[in-house]
């Protein structure tokens, strides 16, 4: 009998290959987003965003930004960033508290959407100033704003004229500290004044004021003052010699204008021809705008690392010096993985900055 129990034994096993017939998709290979560089912006500085884009000769990403009823921040993204190098360009300027979550919260929409690298581009570094203990019982705020941004999802920080160089250190990712040096020293030596000195406003802008006093081949002199409050400081005495000289008071920013001020009237009790400001940050608060169109001073000269606000844009003493070709440079370098160190020293300024 059969050993299968049949009349005959089974057929042989035949290999049978299946062709899978795989339609085309619409994928098109030249979108492939990995590496490119795509610029966000928040609401805090748009119009420096869009200026950084016209550089760059790219579009400003797309977003949809909002607040519900109960001042909670809603944010979408509104293409695709998988595989991008994503930049987001937001300082956390006034109002500091809101532009500060609404940042945190555009690099977690994108780290849930799979950007490659996500770059915190912050003009103006909000909580700077609170960098160290300098009394019992209060926080380094600059560090846990630096630790926020890391938790987020950031991968680097991209800034301009930090308050004070080390806040570098509280972050362990990589951060390029431009300066704005390079877009106001070339305004300040097409101005050919002969008798320039530049002036540090205290002890601890004596390093930035040197290097600008370097660059322009002028002497420098350094106002002694002695804070008597938060946001109030009462000028001393000048060490330097300011007599009938044109006197350019250099800082990192103007908050409220009371150093400034101060400083203005110390200066022309020495003997100063006029004085004139320089910085980075015009955060210009409170009665800081009153204060300068009652002093003495002839004019501010300031970059637009903080949106120019309505009370600034007509004011004559107010000089407003863009960013944006600085910013695009160092962004564009980051993105095409080459030296950004060049843009560090004034030597590498680009010639349209």
């Amino acid at each position: 009998m059969p050993a299968y129990g049949g009349s005959n034994p089974p057929a042989p096993a035949i290999m049978t290959q299946v062709t899978f017939n795989l339609k085309a998709t619409n994928i098109i290979m030249d979108q492939n987003l990995n590496g490119r560089v795509l610029i966000f912006s928040g609401r805090a500085n748009e119009e420096l965003a869009k200026d950084i884009c016209k550089y760059m000769n790219i579009e400003l990403g797309r977003t949809v930004i909002k607040d519900f009823s109960d001042e909670e921040i809603y944010v979408r993204i509104e293409e695709n960033v998988r595989g991008g190098d994503v930049f987001i360009i937001q300082p956390t300027c006034h109002p500091g508290n809101t532009n500060l979550m609404e940042l945190l919260i555009m690099i977690d929409a994108l780290r849930r959407s799979s950007a490659r690298r996500i770059t915190a581009v912050i003009p103006y570094y909000g909580y700077a100033r609170q960098d160290r203990k300098s009394e019992p019982r209060v926080p380094i705020t600059s560090k846990l704003v630096a630790d926020l941004l890391v938790t987020a999802g950031t991968d680097r920080v991209l800034t301009v004229d930090l308050h004070a160089g080390q806040i570098q250190g509280f972050f362990n990712i990589p951060v390029d500290h431009l300066f704005a040096m390079k877009v106001l020293i070339p305004y300040l030596e097409g101005l050919n004044i002969n008798d320039m000195v530049v002036i540090s406003p205290d002890a601890g802008g004596v390093e930035r004021a040197r290097a600008f006093a370097k660059r322009l081949g002028v002497n420098l002199a350094i106002i002694d003052k002695r804070r008597e409050a938060i946001n109030e400081a009462k000028a001393m005495n000048i060490i330097g010699d300011v007599q009938g000289k044109v006197c350019f008071v250099i800082d990192d920013m103007i908050d409220t204008a009371g150093t400034l001020v101060e400083g203005t009237t110390a200066l022309v009790e020495a003997g100063a021809r006029e004085v004139h400001a320089c910085c980075t940050h015009a955060v210009l608060s409170g009665p800081a705008l009153d204060r300068i169109a009652k002093s003495e001073i002839k004019s501010i000269v300031a970059t637009n690392t903080i949106p120019v606000r309505d009370g600034m844009k007509n004011n004559a003493k107010i000089k407003i010096l863009s960013v944006a070709p600085l910013l695009g440079e160092a962004i564009l370098r980051i993105n095409r993985e080459t030296s950004v160190s060049s843009l560090f020293d004034l030597e590498g300024v680009e010639k349209n900055v």
